[in-house]
């Protein structure tokens, strides 16, 4: 028996300190029994600490029974079985998502604030619970932590049920787990005191990490040369968008990312196929089509042409930004996204040079596919097999110079090692093959 959550994350920790001071390690907590557990871990590895958020999806007439989870970044999970066991329809699975998503969305801000989640890609990320039983909720986390470009998950808990801790090979690289009682009936039975965790335990929880953090960091962390990064606003359909706008020196063109279903410039998917972009001499404009306001009416996040001509205009006001100035731009458009780029893209003496989709709808994007002239490269999983359909009927009506390239076993989110990094390949090799010869073409650019 531990005493308390501090207790346990200070065992846990012990048992994980062959990970103190990597500089590639982040620690997450599930918030709110997680967290606590996972402060002390991450004081004790000197590593950063950051909350990975989820939300159960209850069937309706059970709440307590989970037939689902959602996470950061557009994770759902599906526990198939008990779908089908509960007679649940899409509409009654669809309003469950619905109310969870607000609530998810609320926290993201009240955790958070203005701080941006710590960066996952290409490290090692301690998934960090004061338990598990069913282990839904931590299978969620640590897809959320791949599908954020993790090169390694931990999952670490003090206490869970054999059978589910076993379970977890198949979404951790390591599980963690310092008891597997055979006579294991539920997490708070395994501590002295299982007091619930609060908001605000959490919320300072946070900025003690975040304090200590700062506090071993001498100087602040070097941005990539020739790169500067800039927070941006624009104004587009009476409202003002945020964005986030790099440009290496001697850029060959700048890439616009179009999110889709409700993310935005904190997509961590996105993010981390821009970051490759940047390393490859490309520019990125990450931004938010929609308000947070917005993104809970899901009219909105699926009104195509609201998102195109935002689109628009956000590409107008890129034009005009100094170090833009002459370059090609292209569209990354992911979901929903992908079909309000292939919108955009169709408008007349809108010229775009290229546009890939990753996972995209473009059948959404109706009858202005055929009007498309810019280059169009189609990326979809393997195992996606229903968006796969759309693409390829969607490919047949493109008149334009085309490509449909399937990443080999990868589902919708491509949160399978590796699959990522496979479209960040193809999506580079994509706009630096058709950004270049522009660059090469055109008049030098003005000095600024």
């Amino acid at each position: 028996m531990f005493a308390d959550r501090q207790d346990a994350g200070a065992q846990l920790a012990e048992r994980l300190r062959e990970f103190t001071g990597a500089g590639d390690v982040v620690v997450v907590g599930l918030p709110r029994g997680g967290v606590p557990v996972a402060f002390e871990v991450a004081r004790a590895l000197r590593a950063p600490l950051d909350v990975v958020l989820i939300r159960k999806l209850g069937v309706p007439f059970q709440p307590e029974l989970g037939f689902g989870a959602i996470g950061e970044g557009g994770v759902r999970v599906l526990n198939q079985d008990i779908v089908r066991m509960a007679g649940l329809s899409q509409e009654e699975m669809a309003a469950v998502e619905v109310r969870e998503q607000r609530e998810l969305l609320r926290r993201v801000r009240r955790y958070r604030g203005d701080r941006p989640p710590v960066d996952l890609a290409r490290r090692t990320v301690i998934v960090v619970d004061d338990g598990i039983a069913t282990g839904g909720t931590a299978r969620a986390a640590c897809q959320v932590a791949r599908a954020q470009g993790a090169r390694r998950v931990v999952l670490a808990v003090p206490v869970g049920a054999p059978s589910t801790v076993a379970a977890m090979s198949d979404v951790a690289d390591e599980v963690v787990c310092l008891r597997t009682p055979a006579s294991f009936h539920a997490i708070g039975s395994w501590y002295a005191d299982f007091t619930q965790t609060g908001d605000d335990e959490v919320i300072e929880l946070l900025r003690r990490a975040a304090a200590l953090a700062h506090g071993r960091r001498t100087e602040p962390a070097a941005s990539p040369p020739g790169i500067p990064l800039g927070e941006v606003e624009v104004e587009a359909g009476g409202v003002r968008l945020p964005g986030h706008l790099t440009v290496p020196d001697e850029a060959a063109g700048i890439v616009v990312f179009v999110h889709g279903s409700g993310s935005g410039r904190h997509s961590p998917r996105n993010r981390y196929v821009a970051g490759h972009l940047n390393r490859a001499g490309l520019g990125t404009l990450l931004f938010d089509l929609l308000t947070w306001q917005e993104e809970l009416d899901r009219r909105k996040v699926f009104d195509i042409e609201l998102l195109a001509r935002r689109l628009l205009q956000v590409t107008a006001w890129l034009r005009e930004v100094p170090q833009a100035a002459g370059l090609p731009i292209g569209y990354f458009g992911a979901s929903t996204g992908a079909a309000a780029a292939l919108w955009a893209a169709a408008e007349p003496d809108h010229d775009i040079a290229a546009i890939v989709s990753r996972g995209g709808r473009p059948d959404l994007a109706g009858a202005r596919l055929g009007l498309v002239r810019a280059p169009t490269l189609l990326i979809v999983g393997g195992r996606d097999e229903v968006v796969l359909d759309l693409n390829r009927a969607a490919q047949e009506r493109l008149h334009c110079d085309n490509e449909l390239r399937i990443v080999p076993g990868a589902t919708h989110l491509f949160a399978e090692p590796g699959t990522l990094e496979a479209v960040a390949d193809l999506a580079r090799d994509w706009f630096a093959g058709h950004f270049r010869p522009l660059v090469a073409a055109a008049p030098p650019r003005p000095a600024h």
